[in-house]
């Protein structure tokens, strides 16, 4: 079967803790998308980009973060958002992308959001989908305080329970694959640095400074965030996702991709 994407395996470290990233590829002459995944997701969230005729030319990658998927790390403990974010830089180096479009999910969004603020002049665009921007977004992460157990195991056999009863779009579908997809050990590290940045990292601040176009998708279930009109009066696009709730790419992902390319193009 002809290949429209090629898997990487790039090595490299990290903080002095050695990784193996598992990352998916398409070369291009357009601009380049980067993909940052969610919690208890993987690379394969962003594989239909192929299937778009919209993005076509445009290089990208999707890797497995640090903790999850085919993605080997030698120490898990280590795996916080400042971590996550010298993966991307390290990765970017690896493929060369100089400037790009960046599209991160949740802690992917929030891995994004710290990314752009570290280095705004290699964004060209942002589409944050309901990325931590505000401490009211850690109704996932917060469960490392609010239902603690020493552990590791067993918490994350919890917290994969209480998420296949979630009354949200796809909770059940999300909650089947987790322990597929994450180290259990690596569960408290980024849930903890998930919460402490999104209670204590000024986020809104920095969403609102970025200095290039950016858009907040969020679904339809969780059209009641708090601050999406100030975002929107503060010039940031939104997009709503309709029949969803924090997963677009598990529950409408025909609307999601629309909604990216359009707002790719109109910038």
């Amino acid at each position: 079967m002809p290949q429209e994407f090629t898997r990487l395996a790039l090595s490299f470290d990290v903080d002095g803790t050695a990784l193996a990233l598992s990352a998916i590829h398409r070369e291009g002459d357009k601009a380049p998308i980067v993909f940052l995944h969610g919690f208890g997701s993987t690379k394969e969230d962003y594989a239909d980009i192929v299937r778009y005729a919209e993005f076509e030319g445009h290089p990208f990658i999707a890797y497995d973060a640090p903790g999850c998927g085919e993605t080997q790390c030698a120490d898990v403990s280590k795996v916080g958002i400042p971590f996550l974010v010298d993966t991307a830089l390290a990765a970017l180096e690896r493929v060369g992308f100089g400037r790009f479009h960046l599209v991160g999910h949740s802690m992917g969004g929030l891995t994004a959001l710290m990314l752009a603020h570290r280095h705004p002049e290699r964004v060209l665009s942002f589409v944050d989908i309901e990325g931590n921007i505000a401490p009211e977004d850690c109704f996932l992460s917060r469960q490392i305080g609010d239902y603690p157990h020493a552990d590791a195991e067993c918490f994350f056999s919890d917290f994969i329970e209480r998420t296949r009863h979630a009354p949200a779009y796809a909770s059940a579908l999300y909650a089947a694959s987790l322990r597929c997809k994450v180290r259990a050990e690596a569960v408290g590290p980024i849930f903890r640095s998930m919460v402490d940045l999104s209670d204590h990292g000024d986020l809104m601040r920095k969403f609102l400074a970025l200095p290039f176009p950016r858009m907040f998708m969020y679904g339809q279930q969780n059209a009641s965030l708090s601050y999406l009109d100030h975002i929107r009066e503060q010039g940031v696009a939104l997009a709503e996702i309709a029949d969803c709730g924090h997963f677009p790419m598990y529950s409408n992902a025909v609307a999601m991709w629309r909604a990216i390319a359009e707002f790719q193009r109109r910038e």
